[in-house]
């Protein structure tokens, strides 16, 4: 006979049922709540929980096995355009550190505490900068860029530009699209917004009133303990730079590179120039030509002082200093490079004497290399070494090659001078690095050991690989230049061999409409040709090089007066 539970019983059972319960509930809670990351916890699918160090060092594991993931290319969308961005490149990574302090602090919720995590995306960073530069190409082609207010000069004539708003990258807000898209999708949009200058109309047309119509309203005399010296308003004009930074914030300043071009005949009458020691080999056995110190205008700290001077109406004056200016190459760096013999010299021939603007071309800038040296293992850059060739810098319009055809250019002429120097260097045995023959054949110059050049497009650049210096070496007549390199022979002799010409194409006849633009030439014909540059060393020959290549037949171009369209007889 069975006897029922009475009720305190099953109470007791429930109570004590309860207390097992709590007792392993609160078992796992202290387990669950000695954790920094709640359990089950993930980053990109990789389990993190545990103390903050254990769940870095299981994040850094679990990152390492996913590097090909994480290293892979990413296609950014910018606009219309799309750039490939590689994610070692602009400093994209998942910062451990950062995300395990996010999942720590998801932590302190209970729930996640005693129930487990989820999913912890992860903290991104991003070189801002970078990113900028890497998306740039394709952030021009979709962008209207903003016009930054300035003013220019006409002669002595202040002209306003004025700011207008254009649409381009942010830095910062693209940096936060790829954190945000990068690992979620295979291609990230990053938005264009508007850019505009923070400076205003009123702010350029003030700037124009009180900087740019004072500063050229009268000259300014300079006093020197040597003698004074006048900065015309040409010259305050053509040294005066009124511009604005990046976000478009107006500012002046006088440019010290351009006062002194703009002052170049008033600092003359002051002013003894530094000269490098050279070598003359004109009267046959070589000679070294002493250097000797300068004494120079400090033209640095007048750009400074003239500044606030140019904003007065009256009392136009400002005191300026000198500084001694020692050679950049004195005897005793010729002796200790080597430099004591001519390994090669080179000369081309021009016609118009030296008041054609072309020929004035070819000077100029056989003027600004004369006396360089180039040191064992540099690269000498022709573009690098002269710089901009433009009117600012003494350069004239003369003729150069544009769109297959010859057109009225400033600077036309540096080809010649190009073809020059590369000549020289080519049998001085200097080593190749940049130089593009022209499109077509003229006959003043080499076949195939020949070069143009434009700025900054196109460069002249060879590389001193032997032990010893090189000092280039100008000098010009009335219809020649002539480049010499001066070093220690390393080869007994270099020349050139030719293979006969190939493919030969000839002109055709193209009419152009007669007008200062159209400069009429004869042709050439085209072809292609192998020419080899042979080293030979204690009478045998060491080695050869190639140099191929194809001109296009230069078409004969004639330039007649555009004819009257026809009209009906009545």
């Amino acid at each position: 006979m069975s006897v029922a539970p009475v009720p305190h019983r099953r109470w007791l059972i429930a109570a004590l049922a309860s207390v097992l319960a709590l007792t392993a509930t609160g078992a796992f809670a202290g387990h669950a709540f000695s954790a920094d990351v709640p359990r089950g916890a993930k980053v990109l699918g990789i389990s993190i929980s545990g103390t903050a160090a254990e769940a870095a060092d299981a994040l850094r594991t679990g990152l390492a096995g996913k590097a090909d993931q994480l290293a892979a290319p990413l296609t950014v969308r910018v606009g219309e355009q799309t750039a490939t961005v590689q994610p070692q490149d602009v400093g994209l990574a998942v910062d451990v550190d950062a995300t395990v302090a996010r999942a720590v602090s998801r932590g302190h919720n209970p729930f996640a505490t005693l129930f487990g995590g989820d999913e912890v995306a992860p903290v991104v960073s991003v070189d801002e900068a970078r990113l900028a530069a890497a998306l740039a190409p394709a952030a021009q082609q979709s962008s209207a860029a903003m016009t930054l207010p300035g003013v220019a000069f006409d002669g002595t004539t202040p002209k306003p530009v004025y700011p207008k708003a254009g649409r381009g990258l942010d830095a910062a807000e693209a940096a936060d699209a790829v954190r945000d898209g990068w690992l979620r999708r295979g291609e990230v949009e990053v938005p264009l917004g508007e850019k505009a200058p923070v400076s205003s109309k009123d702010d350029v047309d003030r700037m124009v009133a009180e900087v740019a119509t004072p500063a050229v309203s009268a000259p300014v005399t300079v006093t020197t303990p040597k003698g004074t010296v006048t900065v015309s308003p040409k010259a305050i004009a053509a040294s005066l730079v009124i511009t604005s930074n990046p976000k478009g914030e107006l500012y002046s300043r006088v440019d010290a590179k351009r006062l002194r071009k703009a002052l170049d005949k008033e600092l003359a009458k002051v002013e003894v120039q530094p000269k490098n020691a050279t070598i003359d080999g004109s009267g046959g056995a070589p000679q070294v030509v002493a250097a000797s110190g300068g004494t120079l205008v400090d033209t640095a700290k007048l750009a400074g002082d003239l500044l606030p001077v140019l904003k007065r109406g009256t009392d136009r004056a400002v005191a300026a200093g000198f500084k001694d200016v020692k050679p950049a190459t004195t005897t005793g760096d010729l002796a200790e490079l080597g430099i004591k013999e001519q390994v090669s010299s080179f000369t081309t021939y021009f016609t118009g004497g030296l008041s054609n603007p072309r020929s004035k071309n070819i000077v100029q800038i056989a003027k600004e290399v004369d006396g360089a040296i180039v040191r064992p293992g540099e690269t000498f850059s022709l573009n690098g070494h002269t710089g901009p060739r433009g009117y600012a810098e003494g350069y004239h319009d003369a003729p150069v090659i544009m769109d297959g055809k010859l057109v009225p250019g400033v600077g036309g002429g540096a080809s010649q001078f190009t073809t020059t120097i590369f000549n020289a260097s080519y049998y001085a045995g200097m080593k190749d690095v940049e130089h593009k023959p022209h499109s077509y054949y003229f006959t003043r110059y080499p076949a195939v050991i020949e070069s143009t050049i434009m700025y900054p497009t196109l460069d002249l650049r060879f590389t001193n690989t032997t032990p010893y210096g090189v000092l280039i070496d100008t000098s010009h007549t009335d219809s020649s230049v002539t480049v010499s390199m001066w070093s220690t022979k390393v080869y007994d002799s270099i020349t050139t061999q030719y293979d006969p010409k190939r493919d030969i194409e000839q002109p055709k006849k193209v009419v152009l409409e007669d007008g200062p633009t159209c400069i009429a030439t004869v042709g050439s014909e085209g072809f292609t040709q192998d020419a080899w540059r042979i080293f030979r060393k204690d009478g045998k020959e060491i080695k050869r090089e190639k140099f191929t290549w194809r001109y296009n037949a230069e078409p004969q171009f004639v330039c007649e007066a555009k004819k009257p369209p026809l009209t009906a007889k009545p």
